[in-house]
């Protein structure tokens, strides 16, 4: 997906998008870094959450890939 291909409305926070779509917000970082979606500079605005994000990301790209998205389960710990 090209940058000028995207509305102002489809980039937003990973808390944001982790709300939207269910995907963690770890796996959304995750796929980030391995280059399967892009990341975009945020505004630095306040997040309402004690912080400020900094890094956007494109919810049309991550919506695309959280449709086949399945979350591994952990394994239990082990009896000492």
């Amino acid at each position: 997906m090209r940058p000028h291909d995207l509305f102002p409305d489809d980039l937003v926070y990973a808390h944001d998008a982790e709300r939207l779509t269910g995907v963690p917000q770890a796996v959304i970082r995750k796929w980030a870094s391995r280059g399967r979606i892009q990341r975009f500079q945020g505004d630095g605005r306040p997040t309402g959450l004690g912080h400020a994000a900094r890094t956007m990301y494109a919810l049309p790209e991550i919506r695309a890939l959280a449709a086949t998205y399945r979350p591994t389960p952990q394994r239990a710990p082990r009896a000492a």
